[in-house]
């Protein structure tokens, strides 16, 4: 509840910046422009009520509805309905399992290892988690945790979560910085596929991007919000998919309602099932969605059975829809407020700085 207070409160008061950021330049656009969205180009394979699309190049079919690792797991739903949840999930169709080291205290990874270790599940699913390492040390204890909530001697893909500020990309590529525990985890077998995640600003994507080239490292898959309000205010569909696709890393998206409650729903301007129709449409490989009811995952299945993607016509109607209740990003308050950067709160899941930074540093003198 209090977390559902927050949002509606922030929605009324309308939106603020996160704690010492930089708001983006020139964050609104207009709802024409239709033609810089990448849209997708085939609707994917269909099989049952579910649709398979390739992930980048990685030459591996996963569904295009990712099971979101962060609401099964929520304090309201017992060890038991969680693991429900996942099982309902894998059994019609849903492949792609979504996580992360610090979702609900470990307990989502706790439970989704619960979850797979059953009737041989870990097998027919493509397992992908996240770490909030910057440093080595820290990236690599948080990579082999993982590895034992979820009773898995593997990682199909492994994100760096939370790239939201413009020094995590220094951070993780410094010498003794996170990318090194990721690349031996990989040379381990430990890993197949890494990428990274954050929901702040495109800007920062776009520089963990150069950074990542500057250091010969191209990622698998990166993972961006997007949706309707997207389009409009600070977009990464409009700034970094086009990127992604060009460059053939696979496109993961998020947050289709806007976040925890289906905030943006309460803009009272699309209704759900066109939120997921909109992010199917657009050149995503794969949507990863909370998933806490069956009747979610219903309505879920309900969009994908015999998915066709939405029309330029159709994709502008709901842009013009969404248009100005999106202006202002009040809707998409992972981008304007720090209340969903759990970095933020919790700086000791970053790590220690690394050897390099710790001894060019200026010494406290007190």
């Amino acid at each position: 509840m209090e977390r559902r207070r927050f949002l509606e409160g922030a929605v009324l008061a309308g939106p603020g910046v996160a704690r010492g950021e930089a708001p983006s330049a020139a964050p609104a656009t207009p709802a024409s422009g239709i033609d810089q969205l990448p849209l997708t180009r085939t609707p994917g394979r269909q099989s049952g009520d579910m649709l398979y699309r390739s992930l980048g190049r990685t030459g591996v079919e996963v569904s295009a509805i990712g099971f979101g690792g962060s609401h099964f797991a929520k304090k309201a739903l017992a060890e038991a309905q969680s693991i429900a949840l996942v099982h309902t999930a894998i059994d019609r169709g849903i492949t792609f399992m979504d996580n992360c080291w610090d979702y609900n205290d470990g307990q989502s990874e706790i439970r989704m290892g619960k979850a797979l270790a059953q009737g041989g599940r870990r097998a027919k699913v493509f397992l992908e988690t996240k770490i909030d390492g910057r440093s080595a040390d820290a990236a690599r204890k948080q990579i082999d945790e993982s590895l034992r909530r979820l009773k898995t001697d593997h990682l199909d893909l492994l994100m760096h979560h939370e790239v939201l500020r413009f020094d995590d990309p220094d951070r993780i590529f410094a010498a003794g910085g996170a990318q090194e525990a990721v690349e031996a985890a990989r040379k381990a077998g430990k890993v197949r596929f890494i990428g990274f995640t954050g929901h702040k600003d495109p800007q920062v994507h776009l520089y963990m991007l150069d950074v990542a080239k500057k250091h010969g490292v191209r990622f698998d898959a990166v993972l961006i919000p997007s949706n309707v309000m997207d389009a409009h205010f600070r977009s990464f569909a409009r700034l970094v998919m086009p990127r992604l696709v060009s460059e053939g890393i696979g496109v993961m998206t998020m947050k289709p309602f806007g976040g925890a409650d289906g905030v943006l729903l309460k803009s009272k301007t699309v209704e759900a099932p066109d939120c997921l129709r909109y992010a199917l449409s657009l050149a995503s490989d794969v949507v990863v969605t909370g998933l806490d009811d069956p009747k979610v995952i219903d309505q879920a299945l309900a969009v994908t059975k015999g998915f066709q993607p939405l029309g330029r016509a159709e994709l502008a109607r709901l842009l013009q829809k969404t248009e100005q209740a999106a202006a202002t990003g009040q809707y998409e308050l992972f981008k304007t407020s720090a209340h969903f950067d759990g970095t933020a709160k919790h700086p000791d899941w970053l790590g220690d700085e690394t050897p390099t930074v710790k001894s060019l540093a200026p010494k406290n003198t007190g």
